[in-house]
């Protein structure tokens, strides 16, 4: 059975900051491409954070670029997004995304969503 386990969403203030986890298991994670996800209220889904499935190569939404970082472990099965400088606009559910395509088709497992807060 697959998992995605995100943990470290909460409550902050503008200009604070949070590390989102990701703990993968039932999947051999070092063959995935691992994304963050994250979705406002009334706002479709979006794109926030990509990283390979060997971490060499990392790409990001224009709205976090030098504010977020994206990491992966591989011996320890988890993903990591390092949130700086937050904003009440980063507020949102916060999902991890394990995406892995072969010749057997495409292979796409989901978190169940980290709720990110930002307020004074």
């Amino acid at each position: 059975q697959v998992q995605l386990v995100e943990s470290g969403g909460g409550l902050v203030q503008p200009g604070g900051s949070l590390r989102l986890s990701c703990a993968a298991s039932g999947i051999t994670f070092s063959a995935y491409a691992m994304n963050w996800y994250r979705q406002a209220p009334g706002k479709e889904r979006e794109l926030v954070a990509s990283i390979t499935s060997a971490g060499g190569k990392t790409n990001y939404a224009d709205s976090v670029k030098g504010r977020f970082t994206i990491a992966r472990d591989n011996a320890l099965n988890t993903g990591y997004l390092q949130m700086n400088s937050l904003k009440p606009d980063d507020t949102a559910v916060y999902y991890c995304n394990a995406q892995s395509s072969s010749w057997s088709g495409v292979y796409s497992y989901w978190g169940q969503g980290t709720q990110v807060t930002v307020s004074s």
